[in-house]
């Protein structure tokens, strides 16, 4: 890592032309990542990634340089560069690393840089015999292995100056299975922010039944059939659907120009009062969780809807500027190439007072949206659609039949409105999240919930 007084000099440098505020983020990457199809490793790639990025504010203004040249004339080199955009008067600065900050801690015990990579193929291996073996209509197993060390620095003239160690692991099952010359497919990724201890907590072979369990159902199933109805959602990565229909319109980088459905409305009532939605980067081990931010602040629990309530944004440094509000820990970037901006880390509706059973036996006719496998949204409208990878029908209070082909359309601020009924078994699934600060590890969870009346699109076999 680099010095305290090189980092002193890119910082009186950064000043030297007038910004205000300098930053430096300075990362150290290993990885691992196995692909393998039918059990044979078709990709295996480890690697590391090292550099360091520069910003500079002034005012609202800002500048990003990043290069992986840390000698220190370069360093001083590439920050007068990027200084020349900026072209203020002088101001005079102390740089004191007096403001300390302490990671929350998320513990690990075996670093996979320290795990033979055998051990890691046997991972793959142990998914790809319980899934083939599930069914004989199983016809294809993917299994990815993938694990990272990310250590970085991060350090501003407003004092902060704190490192923080990411370990984290994750393995991709996609299964197909064909039935009557169709071929639908059944996915689960778990993974979390610790060492390869993980695969000891957690049952492979479990994860691969199921992933073998959704590709059967699904190839068996009929086409969903369209229209409006009520839409109950399973919990875990079932949150899906509310970070994209609210999450990104609650994240300051929308919200802060005006372009969210939810900007300037702290305090009104926008979702039902049974819906509590929450983004929370301390979540201990969790997917989606860090020690720090990507601009050194220490993860929090940000309550963002409370009761039906409109209580905060997810807000970034910069855009803290913008709005005048405190940031809230939620600048985050996938790497050193990038500038960091406002992101969501685990986001979830928090937990009700009904059973899933009650939410299921409430209802005489709707959908049961088992998982949710993919979704897009536009912050401005509000407007979203959804593809399920697993759904039912629900008839007469209980779950009957499978069918494929199902989405949901729909808009995130009546959803939040149409929440009628919100489960006590929340569970948190893995994910990632693609937006302009690049690929993030993310969160995202839910307990059962029902929506009153959803637009499910569909078609007749």
């Amino acid at each position: 890592m680099l010095s305290k007084s090189i980092i002193e000099d890119i910082f009186f440098e950064a000043l030297a032309s007038g910004g205000d505020f300098a930053e430096i983020f300075m990362e150290d990457n290993f990885s691992t990542e196995i692909a393998t199809v039918g059990g044979n490793i078709e990709r295996g790639m480890s690697g590391r990634d090292f550099g360091i990025g520069i910003r500079i504010f002034s005012g609202l203004r800002s500048v990003y340089a990043y290069t992986n040249d840390l000698s220190k004339d370069n360093l001083i080199n590439i920050t007068r560069r990027a200084t020349q955009a900026i072209k203020e008067n002088k101001k005079d600065i102390v740089v004191n690393f007096d403001k300390k900050v302490i990671p929350v801690d998320h513990p690990y015990r075996l670093l996979p840089s320290k795990v033979d990579f055998t051990k890691k193929m046997e991972f793959t291996k142990r998914a790809y015999n319980a899934a083939k073996t599930y069914d004989e209509i199983i016809s294809q197993v993917t299994v990815n292995y993938l694990d990272q060390e990310q250590n970085v620095l991060i350090a501003n003239t407003e004092g902060v100056y704190v490192e923080d160690k990411r370990v984290r692991t994750r393995m991709l099952i996609l299964v197909a299975a064909e039935y009557n010359g169709q071929i639908e497919t059944g996915y689960i990724g778990p993974g979390a922010l610790m060492g390869t201890e993980f695969y000891e907590k957690i049952s492979i072979e479990d994860y691969a039944r199921e992933a073998a369990r959704n590709a059967k159902t699904m190839a068996m199933a009929d086409y969903c059939p369209a229209g409006n109805m009520p839409v109950v959602v399973d919990n875990g990565f079932g949150g899906l659907m509310f970070h994209e229909a609210c999450g990104h319109s609650l994240e300051a980088s929308s919200v802060a120009k005006g372009l969210s459905v939810f900007s300037n409305r702290i305090g009104e009532k926008i979702a039902s009062d049974l819906v509590t939605l929450v983004d929370d980067g301390s979540i201990i081990n969790s997917w989606g969780s860090l020690g720090v931010d990507d601009e050194g602040m220490k993860t929090q629990k940000n309550i963002l809807i409370e009761k039906g309530i409109l209580k905060g944004y997810m807000i970034d440094k910069l855009n803290s500027r913008r709005m005048n509000m405190a940031a809230t820990a939620s600048g985050r970037r996938q790497n050193y190439r990038f500038a960091p901006t406002s992101r969501m880390t685990n986001t979830y509706i928090d937990n009700g007072t009904s059973t899933k059973e009650d939410i299921i036996g409430n209802t005489e006719k709707g959908l049961f949206a088992k998982y949710i496998s993919a979704g897009s949204v536009n912050p401005a409208t509000g407007h979203f659609n959804f593809s399920l990878s697993e759904a039912y029908l629900i008839e007469n209070g209980k779950i009957t039949k499978p069918v494929k082909g199902a989405t949901l359309i729909g808009n995130g601020n009546k959803i939040l409105q149409d929440v009628d009924m919100v489960g006590n078994n929340l569970e948190i699934g893995q994910g990632y999240c693609y937006a302009g600060s690049g690929a993030l590890f993310i969160g995202a969870g839910q307990p059962t919930i029902r929506v009153k009346t959803m637009t499910v699109g569909g078609r007749e076999e």
